[in-house]
């Protein structure tokens, strides 16, 4: 079972992760923000594609749900951490990261 401390010990591991507050959240970024850990600290969004999120949603869905708006369906995804092993919470962040680490093309 995961939590907010695994969240953040494993995020900051990753390379150029910085933690900042982002609205009412916290958020970590590395070129973009790819995970938010909200104030419960009992869920995190990530940055997902929306093959990605399907896939997770799919895999275990009493752990990975869409956000229901507009950013749900461009692949940000609550993560219910306590439904997660630190190694499913390592990949799912890693795989997050990786949008987050990816400079937008101009």
């Amino acid at each position: 079972m995961a939590n907010a401390d695994d969240l953040r010990r494993i995020a900051l591991a990753l390379e150029g992760t910085t933690e900042a507050p982002h609205f009412d959240r916290t958020a970590f970024r590395a070129t973009r923000i790819y995970a938010t850990l909200a104030p419960d600290r009992f869920t995190a969004n990530l940055k997902l594609t929306p093959e990605e999120q399907e896939f997770k949603c799919l895999l275990a869905p009493e752990a990975f749900k869409p956000i229901p708006n507009a950013w749900g369906r461009q692949g940000w995804t609550t993560a219910h951490l306590a439904e997660l092993s630190e190694a499913e919470l390592q990949a799912a962040l890693e795989m997050a990261w990786r949008h987050g680490a990816v400079k937008k093309k101009r």
